[in-house]
């Protein structure tokens, strides 16, 4: 692991509050984060919903003391404000994440994305004097489909699920706050994160435990529908890059996180397989998602040009880790077979498993 650069605060140890700590990125970022900053001090808040684990979070670190974790939502304003007001920087990934989901029952996503955003935000802005950085982690699904190819920060929103909608309201939220009461806000945009400790319910992880079991795997329509995949660790580099950055370089803007390569659906499923050692008569196709993106690709220039940081994690190598991982750690996600599937209901009330 390399060491992360170094941020206007390291000359004094840093407390950083982390929303959503428990989840994929989240706990993947605390891990990391705590790894390279030895001195600094993480508060985690995590709702604990079917999608967090404690088991992800570094176990010496709250031995020893340099990790709180804080079972609670984002919602709550009295636990945020004195959470808030003992955090040097905010990162915020708390929020409803899944596409299907959102399709069937959307309250908790507007619940959670919208007004757990509005929540902490406010706080922020009660303690303003003493947060240096409020890192919003956003998502590329509020773009919508590609109107011009790659996607880059100017890209109009179009959102085209409840899940994107909510994603969308909460940046724009973040960016109301940040421009009204001159917040030190940043706001990225990550792409199709995928690799170890994933939820089933993703596509990658899917794809792997049905190649593993060898059992047929599902494909939306053609397959054709692509998307711009990130390694996890890259998504997590590029927060920490937007951390160490000069605040006048990255105040009240927006990043995308990307590769710039863009991989179709039906591919993934031929790659994954492979490395499961199937092949692809495992794949059945099935009728297209509601909603469906037809293609993201990241246009990454901003956070480069911006910040230094490309993805250093090719698409081969991560989903071979990644298939790694599952491979070798079947206790950490056998539990959650029963839910690589949700039910959808189609408009005239059938219900499709996606």
């Amino acid at each position: 692991m390399s060491p992360a650069p170094k941020t206007p605060c390291d000359d004094a140890a840093r407390t950083l509050l982390v929303t959503g700590g428990a989840g994929f990125i989240g706990s993947r970022f605390v891990t990391r984060h705590l790894a390279q900053h030895p001195d600094d001090r993480i508060i985690v808040l995590d709702a604990l919903t079917y999608a967090s684990r404690m088991d992800a979070l570094p176990p010496e670190a709250q031995a020893s003391g340099r990790l709180e974790f804080v079972h609670g939502s984002v919602r709550s304003p009295v636990l945020v404000e004195a959470l808030v007001s003992r955090a040097d920087a905010v990162v915020h990934f708390a929020a409803e994440t899944h596409v299907p989901r959102s399709i069937s029952d959307n309250l908790i996503f507007f619940e959670t994305d919208v007004l757990g955003t509005q929540t902490l935000t406010t706080q922020i802005v009660r303690h303003a004097g003493r947060i240096e950085r409020f890192v919003h982690v956003s998502s590329s699904e509020v773009y919508g489909s590609a109107h011009v190819d790659p996607m880059d920060e100017a890209h109009p929103l179009d959102p085209t699920t409840p899940y994107a909608a909510a994603k969308c309201g909460a940046d724009r939220l973040v960016s109301a706050f940040a421009h009204t009461y001159e917040l030190p806000a940043v706001i990225l945009r990550p792409f199709n994160n995928y690799g170890p400790g994933q939820h089933l319910e993703k596509l990658i992880p899917r794809f792997i435990t049905h190649g593993l079991a060898d059992e047929p795997l599902t494909v939306h329509g053609r397959g054709e529908a692509a998307r711009d995949w990130i390694y996890v660790d890259d998504t997590c580099d590029a927060i920490e890059r937007v951390l160490a950055a000069p605040i006048r370089d990255v105040r009240g803007e927006v990043f995308n996180v990307g590769t710039g390569v863009a991989t179709d659906v039906l591919t993934i499923a031929r790659r994954t397989l492979e490395l499961t050692g199937r092949g692809p008569e495992l794949i059945e196709h099935t009728t297209d998602r509601p909603g469906q993106v037809s293609l993201h690709r990241a246009d990454p220039k901003k956070l480069e040009e911006r910040v230094g940081y490309r993805t250093t994690t090719a698409l081969e190598d991560g989903l071979a880790r990644t298939v790694a991982w599952y491979r070798d750690h079947p206790e950490r996600w056998r539990h959650q077979l029963w839910m690589r599937s949700v039910p959808v209901a189609d408009s005239d009330g059938t219900i499709t498993w996606w």
